[in-house]
């Protein structure tokens, strides 16, 4: 049966795909699907590497940042990188649902880009349904930096109920006025806004027949703050609907979490969806 998850995820997922800033910053379908890329994606963006600085340049912290859209920050350098998200329930639905993806990124931002290639699994008890995610970044600035991809590429159309792959363009800035006192080198807030198609714009067949109109905003926006050193606390507007979000490395490596309430309004879905997303990345250089 078609997985149902729709609006915020990853309509966005939507937009963590949370679906592709730890690839990211170390930081399927029904409509399910499409908001587990989403989410899976912006996380795996903030998952991967720490990124280099110049003197003076404060960049975001290496915790998750948002578990809804997409960020302008990639990855630095070679990394592979995998996990898993889910939300509870499905919006319109009984039952929870989950996603796997796996991927790679390679690239300098700074002197080229970075690019960001990964594969969903939708349905994660039969390691099928599958799409792609792709990403490249670049970054621009002082603590800035840009990205566009595209997810839900090759879904497969008798299962999926996805508007087609979904396009975006994303920027992301670290306020440089704002330096952390718990992670030298980072920023205490970080915000992000973009612009995208298909789960970003297209709301589900689901909320369309439940009066909640046919259409979201295109654009997407998150705002997260450092409450402690491996704790950041994220507001989210993922296109469709309001949701907010806890980033978390709760150990001394690369591990990064996410958990979170989306659809918190009655924009889209039939009721208040809990979200998470567990991501690790891999530095090529380490195997």
């Amino acid at each position: 049966m078609v997985n149902q998850l729709t609006s915020c995820f990853f309509k966005k997922m939507r937009i963590i795909y949370a679906v592709i800033a730890i690839v990211l910053l170390c930081n399927k379908i029904g409509v399910a699907q499409s908001t587990f890329e989403d989410m899976l994606k912006a996380h795996m963006d903030e998952l991967l590497a720490p990124i280099e600085t110049v003197p003076d340049e404060i960049l975001p912290n290496p915790v998750l940042q948002s578990l809804t859209a997409p960020s302008g920050w990639g990855g630095y350098g070679s990394y592979i990188f995998g996990g898993i998200g889910g939300n509870y329930w499905q919006p319109y639905m009984r039952k929870p649902d989950f996603i796997s993806f796996a991927g790679f990124c390679f690239g300098d931002p700074e002197r080229a880009v970075n690019i960001a290639l990964s594969v969903n699994a939708a349905d994660v008890s039969r390691v099928s349904n599958f799409s792609g995610n792709i990403s490249v970044s670049r970054r621009v600035l002082t603590g800035s930096s840009i990205s566009a991809g595209a997810m839900q590429l090759f879904a497969d159309k008798f299962i999926t109920d996805s508007p087609g792959a979904t396009v975006y363009f994303a920027f992301s800035h670290a306020i440089q006025s704002l330096p952390s006192d718990l992670n030298p080198g980072s920023s205490k807030l970080t915000y992000t806004i973009g612009i995208g198609t298909g789960r970003f714009y297209r709301k589900s067949p689901y909320d369309i027949e439940a009066g909640r109109g046919s259409r979201g905003t295109a654009v997407f926006a998150t705002l997260s703050y450092e409450l402690l050193k491996k704790v950041n606390f994220n507001v989210e507007w993922s296109g469709m609907n309001l949701g907010c979000s806890f980033g978390l490395k709760p150990f001394d490596n690369p591990l990064a979490v996410g958990i979170g309430l989306t659809n918190l309004t009655r924009y889209s879905s039939d009721r208040v969806n809990a979200s998470f997303v567990v991501c690790y990345p891999l530095s090529i250089k380490r195997i």
